[in-house]
């Protein structure tokens, strides 16, 4: 009889460091959309290149998370014209939208609890503009912890002036993502690659 006990107690032990052990591995994933803005686009105050086609894959992409329930963050920076969120990134009812001041998404913003509320592990996060608030929040969310993943074809930037020298805007984008690579910071992923492997990307180790 006790060893048939001592069987059980086993198997229950096992069975909860087991429970336990998946708990721990779990991946739960958020998309923080940043500050994909009516002041990024033609006619605003900051236009951007490729603004609108990157806004086209972010709305791709937020549909995808809209589809598999995971949640979703909308950042977006203070200002006195163009605010308002982009059309084709447009929060539901229900979905979390936050105000900053800073490039810093998380810098005096309820985004850091926010995410740990909902016990997030993993970012996707996507934006504007690409070397400024996008890498921003990406470097942040690192440094809190997070396992961040960035979609190059969701983000834009524009051309960069430093004293009589101009830095395109496809070269500022190609500097930036691969810093964040080579830094350890983000993994940087196509639209593409993110669609094929979409369970891989929201659930599953990588």
């Amino acid at each position: 009889m006790k060893r048939v006990f001592g069987l059980l107690i086993a198997i229950l032990l096992v069975q909860f460091s087991t429970n336990a052990q998946q708990q721990n591995d779990s991946i739960k994933t958020a998309l923080v959309i940043v500050d994909i803005q009516n002041f990024y686009f033609p006619g605003g105050s900051l236009e951007l290149v490729n603004a609108e086609q990157a806004s086209v894959a972010a709305k791709e992409i937020l549909q995808s998370f809209r589809d598999q329930k995971q949640l979703v963050v909308h950042v977006r920076h203070k200002s006195k014209r163009g605010l308002e969120i982009h059309e084709n990134v447009e929060p539901l009812p229900g979905e979390k939208v936050i105000t900053k001041e800073e490039i810093n998404s998380f810098l005096r913003t309820d985004l850091l609890e926010y995410l740990q509320e909902h016990r997030i592990n993993r970012l996707v996060v996507i934006g504007m503009q690409t070397q400024m608030c996008l890498q921003g929040a990406v470097r942040a969310a690192h440094d809190y912890g997070f396992e961040c993943i960035v979609i190059q074809d969701a983000c834009a930037t524009r051309d960069v002036k430093f004293g009589n020298n101009i830095a395109k805007a496809e070269d500022v984008q190609t500097t930036v993502l691969a810093t964040l690579i080579d830094g350890g910071f983000s993994k940087v992923i196509d639209l593409k690659e993110f669609n094929t492997n979409l369970e891989k990307y929201l659930f599953q180790k990588l």
